[in-house]
């Protein structure tokens, strides 16, 4: 059985990994497989490597190499930070967390948890434009407030909150901070020293990186409780071996964005709002945050008054989604899209594009041809 080739335009779901992270890798799979854990030459040589992209990380984004521990992903490192840090520090008199609903489920899942824990939960909304609404923040901090938990870039419209300013004219020292950066990383610059969080976590396979490699940053002088047992590693927090190659992976995607970032996201750029402005030719269409200051390399489009029945699979020759990957095989509406004030008809109306860096120019035309040919006929 023969498929027709499918043009990729989900990288804000994962990316595939870049070839020089992979040839980087490969050692750590037989030659160099020591447990780093292991006291002999093989895990030396191992340790010795996760060290080095600990380094590579902490210079990056302004941290020390001490405050880096890896995990299996974001979601293990958020539901680690949040809950971990929430069971720590609590008091009866400080059981009250901020976040908004249009973080990713990871962040919403850990403090529904929290929630069925005795924690107070604040949920902010957004406008229509998916941002958050700064004097709605400031008014939900609390005398018992814990931590503030937002994302800096959403995964679904690529609407970029503003967190140093928030934190700047808060100018609330006593608050601690967890951003989730996953869908900033490789998109914007990121560095501690211009974003001041206490925590910070984001994932591999979203930067040409491998899948099954996640970083949580952690202040120095934060406590947390670790929730999973057994041969702890990274600092106390995680149990279980690391994973060497990922680890290694990521290290060497890290160098490779330090590099290539300017010239990849300028390209990017120029292709995401080339596809953009062609399909808002199409009538009825509209894009989903569109006013909001957003990252370069996705567009979230609603075609309205179509029969979305099966709407991607109308589209089959595009990898897209309609939401985050963790809920594109469930038939629910997209929560961040429905919290900006869409309807469910809308929501499931809407598709995801994600550019990065191996799209090419001929991919976005065809792109946008099959979006003219198809979406006519979806018209009800």
């Amino acid at each position: 059985m023969s498929f027709d080739p499918v043009i990729y335009l989900d990288y804000n779901a994962t990316t595939p990994v870049d070839p020089r992270v992979l040839e980087t890798m490969l050692p750590y799979f037989s030659g160099a497989f020591g447990n780093p854990s292991s006291n002999h030459l093989l895990g030396w040589e191992a340790e010795a490597a996760v060290d080095q992209s600990r380094k590579t990380i902490a210079r990056f984004i302004g941290a020390k190499p001490s405050e880096i521990s890896f995990f299996s992903g974001a979601t293990e490192a958020l539901n680690t930070a949040i809950i971990g840090y929430a069971q720590r520090n609590f008091s009866e008199n400080r059981k009250h967390i901020i976040t908004c609903k249009t973080e990713h489920k990871a962040v919403l899942e850990s403090c529904k948890y929290l929630e069925t824990q005795g924690f107070k939960i604040t949920w902010l909304d957004v406008n229509h434009n998916g941002e958050i609404d700064f004097e709605t923040l400031r008014d939900s901090i609390t005398d018992n407030t814990l931590m503030i938990c937002l994302m800096l870039v959403n995964n679904e419209t690529g609407v970029i909150h503003p967190l140093a300013q928030f934190i700047q004219k808060l100018n609330r020292p006593d608050l601690v901070w967890l951003a989730d950066i996953t869908q900033a990383i490789g998109k914007v610059p990121f560095n501690l020293s211009d974003i001041p969080v206490d925590m910070a976590v984001f994932s591999g396979h979203k930067i040409y990186g491998p899948k099954g490699v996640g970083v949580l940053y952690k202040k120095s002088n934060l406590q947390i409780k670790a929730i999973s047992h057994g041969g702890m590693a990274e600092n106390g927090l995680r149990a279980g071996t690391i994973n060497v190659p990922a680890i290694v992976g990521l290290g060497k995607a890290i160098e490779i964005y330090e590099t290539d970032f300017e010239t990849d996201n300028n390209r990017i750029i120029k292709l995401r709002d080339y596809l953009e402005s062609e399909l808002l030719q199409i009538p009825e269409v509209k894009v989903n945050g569109r006013n909001s200051v957003r990252v370069g390399n996705v567009t979230n489009l609603c075609f309205e008054n179509i029969n979305n029945a099966h709407f991607l699979k109308k589209l089959n020759r595009l990898a897209l989604s309609q939401g985050s990957a963790c809920n594109a095989n469930h038939t629910k509406p997209s929560h961040v899209l429905q919290a900006m004030g869409l309807s469910e008809n809308e929501a499931f109306s809407s598709v995801r594009i994600s550019l990065g860096r191996f799209t090419t120019e001929n991919e976005i035309e065809f792109a946008i041809d099959y979006f003219k040919k198809i979406i006519p006929t979806l018209r009800k």
